[in-house]
């Protein structure tokens, strides 16, 4: 994609991103990175769904995962954007298309749907921990210069509404006795 055609604040978070490039922050994103893979977040949720396999509410989790990243590459054929070309990526450059980044849809619906669960009060460190975890997988696609910053806040939105739409399907509803 020609850098005229990106909007100009896209173009910026990548300069910003780019210009922060230090040797160990290069290691710590290429890290961080994975948390948002379907390598990591799906046997972390199935390994909850399993542990919590008596309870009604137990594939909630795991189900927004699937769903998110579904959808997620769905909308990557059908929007078909490149990867960002306007600075050399630090690993190596993905296959498939750019948007809407699938990290920040998988990381997004697995926060989101672990906080939202049926039954769950999450506390405040619960909630720090996940949002900083999101947030570190966000930073690192754009740090990685693999997805522009579009394509991150598309992929978390992607993630919320799946997960507020499922949240509200009959059977995640609370039962009140």
């Amino acid at each position: 994609m020609a850098p005229t055609q990106l909007p100009a604040w896209d173009q910026a978070g990548l300069a910003l991103a780019h210009a922060a490039r230090a040797p160990w922050l290069d290691s710590v994103f290429a890290a961080v990175t994975w948390l948002g893979s379907l390598a990591v977040l799906l046997p972390l949720a199935l390994l909850l769904w399993w542990r919590r396999r008596g309870e009604r509410n137990a594939a909630f989790v795991a189900l927004a995962l699937i769903g998110a990243s579904a959808f997620g590459h769905l909308a990557k054929l059908v929007a078909a954007r490149p990867r960002p070309d306007l600075f050399p990526p630090l690993i190596a450059m993905p296959e498939d298309w750019s948007f809407p980044s699938a990290h920040a849809a998988q990381v997004t619906a697995f926060a989101l749907a672990w906080l939202l669960r049926p039954g769950a009060a999450p506390g405040r460190t619960e909630i720090t921990v996940l949002f900083s975890a999101v947030t570190a997988v966000f930073a690192s696609r754009l740090y990685l210069q693999v997805h522009f910053p579009s394509d991150v806040i598309a992929g978390a939105l992607l993630a919320t509404l799946w997960v507020l739409l499922l949240r509200r399907l009959p059977a995640w509803r609370e039962t009140t006795r």
